[in-house]
């Protein structure tokens, strides 16, 4: 599924994230999260839809945004909060400056 505004596409790789952007809940065991989570998870993704390019989530100190080092390399970051972070990948194509695409892989707690 993807989403397209003026700014970045958003595609979600994995069911049960489409269903926490779109529903607000997921059948998925083991993702049914606090609703405070849920709600800040589709807030960040809508502002991430309305950048836009990826540089433009640096302008947002909460965000954190960082690119991921270790085994998690390829991949970056923005902080839900303190403890849950929204993974993604980042593709841009060239000659087409809307076309930055996250593709977001995760809902991850940090800390587990």
């Amino acid at each position: 599924m993807f989403h397209k505004s003026f700014g970045m596409e958003v595609t979600f790789d994995k069911d049960y994230l489409r269903e926490l952007y779109t529903n607000g809940k997921t059948k998925k065991k083991g993702y049914r999260l606090q609703p405070g989570i849920i709600k800040k998870f589709i807030r960040i993704i809508d502002l991430m839809i309305d950048q836009p390019d990826i540089a433009s989530l640096a302008k947002f100190n909460a965000l954190r945004y960082e690119k991921l080092k270790g085994d998690k390399m390829g991949l970056s970051s923005v902080r839900v909060n303190d403890q849950y972070r929204i993974e993604f990948e980042e593709k841009t194509i060239e000659n087409q400056t809307y076309a930055t695409i996250c593709n977001i892989t995760d809902l991850s707690n940090h800390y587990k």
